[in-house]
């Protein structure tokens, strides 16, 4: 097998949600356990701080990671979803998982994994964790999947948990409240593990008080710490929610300090600074283009959207183009409502089956005021923005993070730096 070939085999024998959507999650650890143990739970051999919440999470991941390795460590990264390449999702002080790494394991192994039928997350989780163990990493991030509480990385015991913060999303699986999302998002809390919290509201502060009380775990409220030992950080990530993600990587750091990690002010400095070219994070209020600018960001539930639409107020333009995407079981109408009524809009689908029909998108965009024309994907909707615009107008290419990897995927193809 070669690697195309070996993703084709992933993707059709263990399915992933980022293409199938609910048919492809598994609730409880029972495979995720089997696996941990056929590979001799290789998450023990490094360190490791655990990262949930519902927006945020991915950012403040690859920041923490990008600290880490210019503070000296050998750093793995594990997130999802992907954008472009597989790869992406397992990183070590930034670079992919080789190619030969992912054929191999899975040749080496499929006789052992097809019996149990792991969904593809738990299959993915399985990997880096040992590649993670066979790279002698020194500490790795790792970003909670979905949830918390039930996700396959929650087997692992870190030196820190970090949840950033709660929105809806995924209220098929985790509940229809902030409350019982935040009780999910609260499964990641040890014994025992200090847990820093991002972001709180009135309904979900008590669920992660009673949480870390339950567990003797202390507990710190980034909204409540004072002092900043950082003045006039520098952050590349520019989205107007990173206010709050640096928030909670500040709150992080004095603790993970006082757990043994060497951070010293210029690596936290350049961390920051860094982030993108450190550990590869890409479609975070990434701009692609200039005269016309062209932005694109991954925020694609009402919490993330809501921080997009105050962001575009601020910019300065002389019409706004809007390319927009979306998944059919994400909150279309909440998030709809939220988009400005004076922009062109050009409604498109990403590449996964799990994408929202684009005439079905205009017409639910109606109801909310917004018009525009619908085009088949999303090559087709920058091409016919970029004919449209003038060099003083603003193109934002968003609403799902597959709107996203398709805009990435073509990046050459439409001139795109």
């Amino acid at each position: 097998m070669n690697y195309q070939n070996t993703l084709t085999y992933l993707y059709n024998s263990v399915p992933m949600f980022q293409q199938v959507g609910g048919a492809a999650y598994k609730e409880g650890l029972e495979n995720t356990r089997i696996l941990d143990e056929h590979f001799g739970h290789p998450h023990r051999s490094f360190r490791t701080i655990h990262v949930a919440g519902t927006n945020g999470k991915g950012s403040c991941s690859h920041t923490l990671a990008a600290i880490l390795q210019e503070a000296g460590y050998r750093v793995g990264l594990y997130t999802s979803p992907h954008l472009v390449d597989f790869r992406e999702r397992i990183r070590v002080n930034g670079k992919p998982v080789p190619e030969e790494y992912v054929v191999r394991f899975v040749e080496k192994e499929r006789s052992f994994f097809e019996p149990l039928h792991p969904s593809f997350f738990e299959l993915t989780t399985a990997m880096a964790f040992r590649y993670f163990a066979d790279e002698q990493v020194d500490v790795a991030v790792i970003e909670v999947g979905m949830g918390g509480r039930l996700d396959c990385t929650n087997i692992i015991r870190p030196d820190l948990c970090i949840i950033t913060n709660i929105s809806l999303d995924h209220t098929q699986f985790l509940g229809d409240t902030p409350a019982k999302i935040a009780g999910e998002k609260a499964g990641i809390i040890k014994t025992g593990i200090p847990v820093v919290v991002g972001e709180t509201t009135p309904e979900t502060k008590p669920v992660f008080l009673q949480k870390a009380e339950e567990k003797k775990a202390p507990v710190f409220f980034a909204e409540e710490m004072e002092g900043n030992d950082y003045p006039g950080i520098e952050p590349e990530l520019q989205g107007l929610y990173q206010v709050k993600n640096t928030r909670t990587i500040l709150a992080a750091l004095p603790i993970l300090k006082e757990a043994g990690y060497r951070i010293d002010e210029a690596s936290v400095r350049s961390g920051f600074a860094r982030v993108c070219e450190l550990t590869g994070l890409m479609g975070r209020w990434q701009k692609l283009q200039d005269a016309p600018t062209l932005i694109c960001d991954t925020g694609h539930n009402v919490g993330g959207i809501t921080y997009i639409a105050e962001q575009l107020k601020q910019q300065r333009y002389r019409r706004l183009h809007m390319i927009i995407g979306m998944v059919s079981d994400k909150d279309i109408s909440g998030v709809l409502a939220l988009l400005p009524k004076d922009a062109a809009y050009y409604f498109t689908k990403a590449s996964v089956k799990r994408a929202l029909p684009e005439e079905e998108l205009r017409r639910l965009a109606a109801e909310a005021g917004l018009q525009g024309d619908c085009y088949p994907d999303v090559p087709a909707a920058v091409t016919a923005a970029q004919e449209k615009s003038h060099p003083e107008d603003f193109i934002f290419v968003g609403g799902s993070s597959f709107i996203v990897a398709d805009l990435l995927a073509n990046r050459d193809a439409l001139n795109l730096h």
